[in-house]
């Protein structure tokens, strides 16, 4: 008698486990040091990189699902331009999107959200996780890797906003009379707004991660 395989839970621990270690032990941008560029140009203010973060999470998991669904009728030898179609028809999608319902957001992010195609993160995880895996494991690590990276941006892009313009979303959180225009004590840090101010905010991200697990220190 031919033995029955047991069928996997959707959300076993296996794959939760595609969801959660990006945030934390995996996470492509503190611990894969990818996607970097993008955390230097969005993360001025808080409202463009949690959009950015979003689009990144859709284009990253629909775009493993897709791969993942088709993965046995790619030729070996055009795989990367199967996989840049499928990544750069996401990210038109995604731009039309943006361009229809947060229109401001949009023309804020201006060519970055077209270089999601260019993201290290996406092709990456195409690369190593969909082609060999199944489309619900693949869908999940795409939500995971995306929500690693996301988390990223919009931490950097919350310090930034508010040292840089004392301001959460655009809504002030810092009294005006606190500055020294209005006889208080204090200034915005203009460098908070310059693009290495996001680099060494992420550097510090990275320092404060790999001291509370110090088995993500490299001999």
């Amino acid at each position: 008698m031919s033995e029955i395989k047991e069928k996997e839970p959707l959300f076993s621990a296996k794959n939760l486990k595609l969801l959660t270690e990006p945030i934390d032990s995996k996470n492509p941008v503190t611990v894969l040091v990818l996607g970097i560029c993008s955390a230097l140009a969005v993360t001025v203010k808080l409202k463009p990189a949690i959009v950015m973060a979003i689009s990144v999470i859709v284009v990253t998991a629909f775009s493993n699902l897709i791969i993942s669904l088709i993965r046995k009728s790619i030729p070996n030898r055009i795989r990367i331009i199967v996989q840049l179609v499928v990544i750069a028809s996401l990210v038109i999608l995604v731009d039309q999107i943006l361009k229809a319902y947060v229109y401001d957001v949009s023309k804020q992010l201006s060519v970055f959200v077209g270089l999601i195609i260019t993201n290290c993160i996406i092709m990456g995880r195409l690369e190593a996780f969909a082609l060999g895996n199944k489309p619900w494991p693949s869908f999940l690590d795409g939500i995971g890797n995306g929500l690693g990276y996301g988390l990223i941006l919009v931490i950097v892009a919350f310090f930034r906003e508010l040292l840089g313009s004392g301001t959460i979303l655009g809504l002030r959180v810092i009294p005006l009379e606190w500055y020294v225009k209005n006889g208080g004590f204090y200034e915005n840090n203009g460098m908070m707004i310059l693009p290495p101010m996001a680099l060494i905010t992420v550097g510090i991200i990275i320092w404060i991660q790999r001291s509370r697990n110090r088995k993500l220190i490299e001999e």
